[in-house]
């Protein structure tokens, strides 16, 4: 199996998309702060799945990256927060974005408790 058939890396990666499609509208003055920071965050999700995955090897790698990658999907959370209190999303796509997100929240957590079912020996 390849990382990116991973179904957490899958809905993270469309999340990412979506959430870089929408931020093209966020104003200028924007640009390097809320518009960077939600998408780097919402990218790293993607990241530290596959380098978790590459890690896999090794239990207490494994999960230590998926725990930032957990880290990940809630700052960009916070950012999709950030977004709608400024009114550069409506309520909902905010909606939309953060069930999304939750949901990436559940599988990764999956992955974290069940690391044996994704190559990880057993700790």
């Amino acid at each position: 199996m390849r990382f990116q058939d991973l179904l957490a890396y899958k809905k993270g990666f469309e999340l990412a998309m979506k959430i870089l499609n929408i931020s093209t509208s966020f104003p200028k003055e924007e640009t390097y702060s809320l518009t960077d920071q939600i998408r780097r965050s919402s990218r790293s999700v993607c990241a530290n799945t596959a380098e978790a995955y590459g890690k896999r090897s090794y239990p207490k790698h494994f999960i230590s990256k998926l725990t930032d990658c957990d880290a990940e999907n809630s700052e960009t959370q916070t950012w999709l927060e950030f977004a709608l209190a400024c009114i550069h999303i409506n309520k909902q796509q905010f909606q939309e974005l953060t069930d999304e997100s939750l949901e990436i929240g559940k599988l990764i957590n999956f992955m974290i408790r069940n690391p044996d079912k994704f190559g990880s020996a057993k700790l």
